[in-house]
């Protein structure tokens, strides 16, 4: 355990937090796999690029696109980085809450339809 007195604690814990731009969506309506079609297409490309590249027809490229504008906004009123030096640093989607809906099927039986969620993350960073 960590010694010292707990505003002290904190002091160090919140010194080697991350300062890069970032925008996450929390219980997006939209599985990790098909989010990550998507967030594989955008990782590591400057921001206009990625922008362009969300111009596909999967639902999660709408999600994407808006968490993009957000980190950017971010980074220029928060951090005072320059738009046109911005690139996508990290971006992922981590397993959120399943629902579980029950549909009828033939002979009285149920089956079960799992609803997945997820929360998606993009981290923005500015090229050297």
């Amino acid at each position: 355990m960590a010694k010292g007195h707990r505003s002290q604690i904190k002091r160090e814990r919140n010194a080697n937090k991350d300062t890069r731009p970032s925008a996450k969506l929390s219980y997006a309506r939209v599985s990790v796999t098909k989010a990550c079609f998507v967030l594989d297409a955008i990782r590591g490309k400057d921001l206009e690029t990625a922008l362009a590249v969300t111009y596909n027809p999967r639902y999660a490229s709408s999600l994407v696109k808006k968490l993009l504008e957000s980190a950017a906004a971010n980074a220029e009123n928060n951090n005072g980085m320059k738009r046109e030096n911005l690139y996508v640093a990290e971006c992922y989607a981590n397993k959120g809450p399943t629902m579980k809906r029950v549909r009828p099927r033939a002979q009285g039986r149920a089956y079960r339809i799992e609803k997945r969620m997820s929360h998606i993350t993009v981290v923005l960073d500015e090229r050297k």
